[in-house]
């Protein structure tokens, strides 16, 4: 048998690239062509076609569910179960079960998402309020369209929107659903896209609809005496910020405060949380109130226990005797999600773009799509009737002679003859005739037919005010103006969330509830920190720690005052010294690592204790550099325990001191020479992370090994390493200038 021959050098091999040892054929492509192929249209996709929702107010996903629910009849008809309505959502809807039934979950009464829920559920559908309430599968849920979705679908048979095909071009579907209401303010709504976002909050049906006709009459109203605040379906209270919400209404972009409702029940001593926030669930808020017990920061709560019921939410918390419950929930507001803040974001899709907007501008847009489809409805009324019309004339020219038209009929041999006979016959077009033709031998009279020719002159007078309609904005803006008042007399209910318009007294900081009380602060080489009192340090001064640590960093401080602490990875760990128990001068301590949470293999290498945030830091780098930080560069609004960045890593940090006021500092290398300056020769930076400046040149092999205040050196004659500019190799150590201490200068 012939061998084969190799493929020649250069030639493709059609096959497995690894036979014969060909390698496989590495095609280049610039990024930007990668971006542009495989990118941009998954990016547009997401953006128009998924996450953002438009001017009706719904994203495809909840567009193609209730338009599929509403061709199965389940508006006003009984349920169905929901399994069956994600099977024929698919038709429309190429995505899994799952991601539909998600859908259809969120829109549904029983998850209570919505303030007006367009689903009618029946059966476990979860709660918006709970994390770990789980729905019931589809197979043992039903569900049919909630009666203010009539609203949706009134014109859809009216040529009011535009359809187009389904994915695979079988069926169609509407692009908008024509909204009576303007349901993008209504319906709270939330999508995340590719480099974009979109979060809008819902507003009370019966304002929105008042807001809406008002604007309609005068687009320079003020929507703040309509709208008056949004609201949610977990009720609670918003703290009324008017400058917030102008803010959010001319812009789209803002926040605002909402805050849990409460009652004390003082026979039991305890307090019953009803409502919580929009933004969080039931189990975020016992998670981080049972943090801040463990902690200590909480001491005021005996229990916390979860009572939701059939009949609501609720949290009951017990208090320890003398709690004042106002004092407490001022803490937990501050403390937990019981308060918290919704960003909006409202990102809506516009003919195909995305574009933020503020809610009157969301107003004009919503009412000129409006008006496009009421006068699209009218126009396709108007046509309706005209065609009618058109007929019923051509029914009057037989009455002339409706036993000629029953020869023309009866002598015509052809049945394909018969239209264009009677088209000759009396002078009527092919429609007509079609429709004079097409009539029961029972209506050839003249009851009959004098009865529809009376509809004439009524078809003209309604023909002609639609046609007054379609030419008159004016007359397009009262029918909808009409319409939201009826959708607000039919289906507006209470607001939920309460305005609170009185914000109530800002709560005192807790740091004015911490003790204050004078304290003797020790942190030992390895990390371990001890808090002590006077009065015990008094008692026993003898300090003791492990086998081969020793003192280090020590401080008087008071108990307010708070800690940073550095590391090896740059991050700076923040804590009040009231985070730690008072210690005795006869125990280890804390070692802050295990303390602070730091991150495995991260060390401790230096700590400070500031009460105001005032002074500088000052760092020095074995690299020969050294940077002055304002230390408020390091005050953060929130209570962070741990910033990173909080210095350079381009150099391993040599030494680091708090500075109150400039001095002089000796900085010593390896090569035992030593550098003198001051330290206003170092400009403040803000910026954490800086690199400094050179102030000590270095030969490759040495490295800066401490720096120190001059004064706490032994250095006898300063004068010989002061340096007259910056960077200096300094002056190599004279011997009455060392000690034995100069072997301990590490950090």
């Amino acid at each position: 048998m012939a061998k084969k021959k190799p493929p020649q050098e250069g030639t493709r091999h059609s096959g497995n690239p690894n036979v014969m040892g060909l390698r496989p054929e590495v095609l280049e492509q610039p990024i930007t062509q990668t971006l542009e192929i495989n990118y941009m249209p998954y990016a547009m996709s997401v953006i128009v076609s998924r996450a953002i929702p438009e001017i009706d107010g719904f994203k495809p996903s909840h567009r193609k569910l209730l338009y599929t629910m509403y061709t199965m009849k389940l508006l006003g008809g009984s349920r169905t179960k929901s399994a069956n309505i994600v099977g024929q959502t698919m038709k429309l809807n190429p995505h899994g079960d799952a991601a539909i039934y998600d859908t259809m979950v969120r829109l549904s009464r029983g998850y209570g998402a919505l303030l007006h829920p367009l689903v009618d559920s029946k059966g476990n559908f979860g709660k918006v309020y709970s994390r770990d309430m789980a729905w019931a599968a589809p197979r043992y849920t039903e569900a049919r369209l909630d009666a203010i979705t009539g609203e949706f679908f009134r014109d859809i048979d009216q040529d009011a929107v535009d359809f187009v095909d389904n994915y695979d071009g079988s069926l169609k579907e509407p692009a908008l659903l024509p909204t009576t209401f303007p349901n993008v303010l209504v319906s709270a709504n939330q999508g995340i896209a590719v480099g974009m976002a979109s979060n809008l909050c819902g507003f009370n049906l019966g304002e929105v609809c008042d807001g809406a006709a008002a604007y309609l009459k005068n687009p320079d109203v003020d929507l703040l005496e309509y709208l008056k605040a949004p609201d949610f379906p977990t009720g609670g209270a918003l703290l009324y910020d008017e400058g917030s919400l102008r803010q959010i209404y001319a812009t789209g972009r803002g926040s605002f405060q909402v805050r849990a409702k409460w009652r004390h029940v003082p026979k039991e001593n305890l307090i019953e949380i009803y409502e919580i926030p929009y933004t969080t669930t039931v189990e975020a808020v016992m998670d981080k109130v049972s943090e801040l017990i463990k902690s200590g920061k909480i001491r005021e709560i005996s229990d916390m226990r979860d009572e939701t019921d059939l009949n609501g939410l609720k949290l009951a918390v017990d208090l320890k005797r003398g709690t004042d419950a106002e004092k407490l929930m001022a803490k937990l507001f501050k403390a937990t999600p019981l308060q918290d803040s919704f960003a909006c974001n409202f990102n809506i899709l516009i003919a195909g773009m995305p574009r933020v907007m503020g809610v009157k501008e969301i107003l004009k847009e919503w009412t000129a799509w409006r008006m496009d489809g009421v006068r699209r409805r009218t126009y396709f009324a108007m046509h309706k009737k005209q065609e009618k019309l058109h007929l019923l004339k051509g029914l009057k020219r037989i009455l002339l002679d409706i036993d000629r038209a029953i020869a023309i009929i009866r002598d015509t041999e052809e049945d394909a003859e018969v239209v264009p006979n009677l088209m000759i016959g009396f002078g009527i077009d092919d429609v007509q005739a079609e429709y004079v033709a097409d009539i029961r031998l029972r209506n050839i009279n003249k009851e009959y037919i004098l009865k529809r020719i009376e509809e004439v002159a009524g078809l003209e007078e309604e023909i002609a005010d639609l046609q007054d309609i379609v030419n008159h904005p004016e007359r397009v803006k009262s029918i909808i103006t009409q319409e939201l008042q009826a959708v607000k007399k039919k289906y507006a209910v209470p607001r939920r969330t309460e305005i609170v318009y009185e914000l109530p007294a800002a709560a005192a900081d807790p740091a004015e509830e911490i003790p204050d009380y004078p304290v003797r602060v020790f942190c030992s080489r390895e990390g371990y920190f001890k808090k002590i009192t006077p009065q015990s340090l008094r008692m026993s001064s003898e300090q003791k720690y492990k086998e081969g640590d020793g003192a280090w960093l020590e401080w008087e401080a008071s108990n307010r005052d708070e800690l940073l602490v550095f590391t090896d990875r740059q991050q700076c760990y923040k804590a009040r010294l009231s985070d730690f128990d008072d210690s005795k001068a006869s125990l280890l301590g804390d070692f802050l690592p295990t303390k602070l949470g730091m991150e495995p293999g991260e060390s401790f290498r230096w700590a400070c204790i500031t009460s105001d945030y005032s002074g500088h830091l000052l760092f020095f780098f074995e690299n020969g550099k050294a940077a002055r930080v304002e230390l408020s560069a390091y005050q953060t609004q929130t209570r962070r325990k741990r910033l990173t960045g909080a210095y350079s890593d381009k150099s391993p940090l040599a030494a680091a001191w708090l500075l109150n006021e400039d001095r002089e500092m000796a900085v010593y290398s390896t090569e035992e020479r030593v550098v003198v300056f001051h330290t206003a020769a170092l400009s403040p930076k803000t910026t954490r992370s800086t690199q400094g400046v050179n102030v000590m040149t270095l030969k490759p092999k040495w490295k800066v090994a401490a720096a120190l205040p001059l004064e706490q050196t032994p250095i006898q004659n300063p004068g010989r390493y002061r340096a007259r500019s910056l960077p200096a190799a300094g002056m190599l150590l004279k011997e009455e200038d060392r000690t034995e201490r100069q072997l301990e200068l590490k950090l």
